[in-house]
């Protein structure tokens, strides 16, 4: 069974940390015994590096791509990780071309330098110093990862320090900030693209207005995230640094008058952890995970990939949660699609079809058109203007008449927008905007158009089509209302709504039951009085997954505990799902909420029994074994009797039957993962187990197992475990409230068959049915 301190870790950390810390190894003892020094006499050469006496960093040559062998780069990089990641580069924007006569060593006036094979100088230090000082320089790695410059007499006098100059990566024990006396302010840049190092267009640094707070640019002047103010504790954008731990991360920020910096260190007997800003412009902390041997994401901010100013350039849409987040506009295609591969679309998109402004008269029949396109907000306002228009008709004739109009949203006002399109983010299915976007009339209608013949014709013989269809379609198809009694009568049937008859039942989607992270759900009531709950998924691509995992899974199966799937909508580019109404909602809401319902403990029990059942249904069950993914409060909905019903198949994962365990994506949801997602490993159902652990100690205790750190208590898990130990009172350990009616042998159960689900070994665990 898995020891209090490493549940304990559980809070502060995902999943994938933790298990980053259970399996990283020790460190080797043996450092590699190569000098940290160089010199005049002994310079460094292609093909040789420089290791720090601990062995934990290295400086050499290295190639950002195999595909350029003219491009090799003086950097930094973690000795002992075999994934040789540049933490910090001498010549970022100038690559050495011939690797064999090139050199670090120690120029005459005491600097660092690197030289080509014509001795020209790619790079220095640049600093002035005495001649008795510049006579006997070196260059030393330190086991801090720093690179200096310091007297060969006095190693700890630096004249000059890789710190003060980092290039995308932040790394533990490096001052971040401004030197009030200097004026010199450290910053760290993105890469142009991952493959070329170059100084790219994001940029964190402190704020050059004076405040106490660190800002990202784009370009050196668009201000896109904030961390907000120092408090003395915490920057007030980042309220979740109360609960950082301090075994493992120590901070500061230090304000007086010769500098302003932030400082951070990690504990590397447990974890190896950088920060470094992003090409897309986030900045991430990332970890090294020995199993899956590469860094891994802990944290980014901006959270929202979108929220970063010009992320996907022009006439592109950016779509949070997906893996290429950047797409073309229709009519456009993408600009230098080889950037797009190596991580950079900031180049954009550009138009298929140019417009024909010079023809756009009554005399003309090649009108540019425009198309509705959704968005989140409102594109970048600086290319555009407001004008007085008294109709939509008038809006879009003012941007036909207007070369450089390229688009227009009416609103009792008109706006026309110029230039290019930046900043355009998909919805997220309960807000957003319309605008309407201008395409050469080529990209609506093919073949020629100037006689309006071809265009008859095809008009003539697609609406008889049409007509077909309708007539055939009348004559066959039952209509919906008699589908939908019919479906009572014939067990397992899923209905085919229309879109139309959504609307209705659902009031024009007026009445929302919540939103989760593939779209919102609305109440609707039926022809015969049911009561649904109608699930719009967000976009037509994103939403493609989850519909058709949610179909083949939950729309084939019936259990008691599992949410009822009744039918689905897949026309005017929606994909919507239709359940049965569960009116005491989620299972979060009920618990968690700042005023909870008052649910005893056997009301508890047999919630936490229900859910057990119904996953045990679902890995042992069903004809194919389908593994949930998602097991959460928020997943779990309750009937009129608090009955549970496990929801949301978006990211369910179905398994034959002749096989035990499954490669898949990671998915789920931070805090109830388990440690095998991030592992590398195949899945098996002991993923749900591990979650449902987690839900259990929840349930159990009425709050989220984070809660109990941010009142400065201990992990609830670690608590039961600690308190299991020690043969101590479990009943002592939650609300009286909840404990008056409460079964001591239930609860004792419980709280031992918790523990053992959320063991780091899945072996270890037990499956399902052994419990239920």
């Amino acid at each position: 069974m898995a020891t209090a301190e490493q549940l304990s870790l559980r809070v502060f950390l995902p999943c994938f940390l933790l298990v980053a810390i259970c399996v990283r190894p020790p460190l080797s003892r043996a450092a590699a015994r190569a000098s940290d020094t160089v010199s005049r006499d002994q310079p460094l050469s292609g093909g040789h590096r420089l290791v720090s006496k601990g062995g934990k960093f290295a400086v050499g040559f290295f190639q950002p791509d195999d595909t350029a062998p003219d491009r090799w780069y003086l950097a930094i990089w973690y000795n002992k990780i075999s994934k040789h990641t540049p933490v910090w580069i001498a010549n970022r924007a100038r690559p050495i071309s011939n690797l064999d006569s090139s050199e670090l060593t120690i120029s005459q006036d005491g600097n660092m330098a690197l030289l080509d094979r014509l001795q020209s100088t790619i790079w220095a230090t640049n600093i002035t110093s005495n001649t008795s000082v510049s006579n006997s320089t070196v260059g030393i790695i330190l086991d801090t990862g720093n690179f200096v410059l310091v007297p060969s007499s006095n190693t700890t006098d630096f004249l000059w320090q890789s710190f003060n100059e980092p290039t995308n990566v932040w790394l533990p024990g490096a001052k971040f900030g401004r030197n009030k006396v200097t004026g010199h302010t450290t910053r760290i840049v993105s890469w142009d693209s991952s493959v070329d190092p170059s100084p790219g267009y994001y940029t964190l640094l402190i704020d050059p207005d004076g405040s106490n707070q660190f800002i990202h640019q784009w370009n050196d002047s668009e201000i896109y995230w904030a961390t907000g103010n120092w408090t003395g504790s915490m920057f007030t954008g980042m309220p979740e640094m109360a609960s950082y731990p301090k075994a493992l991360l120590k901070y500061e920020f230090v304000d007086n008058d010769q500098e302003s910096y932030f400082i951070y260190h990690i504990n590397e007997t447990i974890l190896t952890a950088m920060f470094l800003m992003e090409v897309s412009g986030q900045v991430k902390g990332v970890a090294w995970l020995e199993s899956a041997q590469d860094w891994v994401p802990f944290f980014a901010v901006p959270k929202a990939q979108c929220s970063v100013y010009f992320v996907c350039g022009s006439f592109a849409m950016c779509t949070e949660n997906t893996f290429t987040f950047c797409s073309c506009l229709r009519g456009f295609n993408k600009q230098y699609e080889g950037n797009w591969l190596y991580g950079n679309p900031r180049g954009g998109c550009t138009r298929k079809a140019k417009l024909q402004c010079g023809a756009n008269s009554s005399r003309n029949t090649e009108i540019d058109g425009f198309y509705t396109l959704s968005i989140a907000n409102l594109p970048d306002k600086a290319s555009t203007s407001s004008i007085v228009a008294a109709s939509a008709d008038a809006c879009k004739q003012a941007c036909l008449n207007n070369c450089s109009c390229v688009a227009y949203f009416y609103d009792d006002s008109c706006s026309l927008w110029y230039g290019d399109l930046i900043n355009l983010v998909s919805p997220d299915g309960s807000t957003g905007h319309v605008i309407y976007v201008r395409l050469a009339a080529s990209e609506f209608f093919s073949g020629s158009t100037k006689t309006g013949k071809p265009l008859a014709v095809w008009a003539l013989t697609g609406g008889a089509i049409l007509i077909a269809i309708i007539v055939i379609a009348g004559v066959l198809l039952v209509p919906m209302k008699k589908i939908y009694n019919k479906r009572n009568k014939i067990e397992g049937c899923l209905v085919v709504f229309s879109f139309r008859y959504l609307r209705t039942v659902t009031k024009n989607f007026s009445e929302i039951l919540g939103r989760g992270s593939f779209g919102s759900v609305y109440k609707g009531i039926l022809p015969d009085g049911t009561l649904v709950a109608v699930k719009k998924l967000d976009g037509l691509s994103q939403g493609e997954k989850p519909f058709r995992a949610e179909v083949s899974t939950i729309g084939t199966i019936q259990h008691v505990n599992l949410i009822r799937l009744l039918g689905f909508c897949t026309e005017q580019s929606m994909k919507m799902l239709v359940y049965e109404y569960m009116p005491n909602g989620s299972l979060d809401r009920n618990i968690f909420a700042s005023t909870p319902v008052e649910l005893s403990w056997n009301v508890r029990f047999q919630i936490a029994l229900g859910v057990a059942k119904g996953l045990s249904y679902l890995h042992e069950g069903c004809r194919s074994c389908i593994i949930h993914c998602d097991i959460k409060p928020e997943n779990v909905l309750l009937d009129a009797s608090f009955k549970p019903k496990i929801a949301v198949f978006g990211l369910a994962k179905l398994v034959g039957r002749d096989f035990s365990r499954v490669l898949t994506t990671m998915r789920g949801t931070v805090g109830y993962l388990a440690p095998e997602w991030i592992s590398g490993t195949a899945i098996t159902p002991k993923a749900d187990v591990f979650s449902y652990g987690m839900l259990l100690f929840e349930i159990m205790s009425g709050k989220r197992n984070s809660a109990w750190h941010q009142q400065n208590m201990k992990f609830f898990p670690v608590l039961v475990a600690t308190r299991l130990q020690e043969g101590g009172d479990i009943k002592a350990l939650f609300d009286s409230e909840i404990m008056q009616d409460a079964n001591l042998h239930e609860v004792g159960r419980a709280c031992k068959v918790a523990c053992w689900w959320i063991q780091d070994d899945e072996n270890t665990r037990p499956a399902m049915r052994e419990i239920v």
